[in-house]
């Protein structure tokens, strides 16, 4: 019973530390509308508008909920920060006793005092982060201002695991080019994910155990 309630009180902080793989997430994006289209009546006429047309100005560049559009992942994020800090002080004092009277006897080399403090200090810090590829992703949303939401992901199973991309985002139309292409940097609200399971990944981070007495050190 007292081993069942310890394994009960570490489960939370074992899933703190990471135990366990986490997959993509459900709640990345609002899910895409699936479109049916109703049933168009057969009038006879040979130009039939429901069947994919597009206006000569138009052209296939896509504006429509449903339509693809593939994003261009040019991500590139550089940060670096340095500081550093000096400071120094000091003071001193003395007493001088009286040369008559009751205090005559102390001597005066005794009641001096000084002191001094300094401190020197340092840091820097650098990250770099790129991610380049494309996904092709769906317009969810096409609002009046000229913008639209889009969403999209890509599930790949591999030998030795599982990746995922999860891309969401708003995208100016005009910014979409005649390929239907448009690059990540232009995209506001960007949300990317990235991520994997797998033994790859397993083996690039810590055990569970590290972890947990990672999280729980005070130093």
């Amino acid at each position: 019973m007292i081993r069942q309630s310890a394994f009960l009180v570490l489960l939370p902080l074992l899933g703190a530390c990471g135990m366990g793989g986490a997959g993509p997430h459900p709640g990345f994006a609002p899910p895409t509308p699936v479109l049916v289209a109703p049933p168009v009546a057969a009038n006879g006429a040979i130009f039939q508008a429901a069947n994919g047309y597009a206006g000569l100005h138009e052209g296939q560049r896509a504006r429509r909920v449903g339509d693809l559009v593939t994003v261009v992942l040019v991500e590139s994020i550089g940060t670096s920060k340095s500081t550093s800090a000096q400071t120094a002080k000091n003071g001193s004092f003395g007493v001088t006793p009286p040369t008559a009277g009751p205090l005559s006897f102390l001597n005066p080399e005794a009641l001096k005092a000084a002191a001094d403090s300094s401190f020197k200090g340092g840091g820097s810090a650098s990250q770099r982060s790129t991610l380049n590829g494309a996904i092709a992703v769906t317009i969810a949303e096409v609002r009046p201002n000229g913008t639209a939401l889009i969403t999209g992901e890509r599930h790949m199973s591999l030998s030795q695991g599982r990746e995922w991309v999860q891309f969401a985002g708003i995208v100016r139309l005009a910014d979409i080019d005649g390929d239907n292409r448009v690059l990540s940097t232009q995209v506001a609200d960007a949300r990317i994910n990235y991520s994997g399971q797998g033994a790859i990944q397993q083996a690039s981070k810590p055990g569970w155990l590290s972890r947990f007495f990672n999280l729980i050190s005070p130093f």
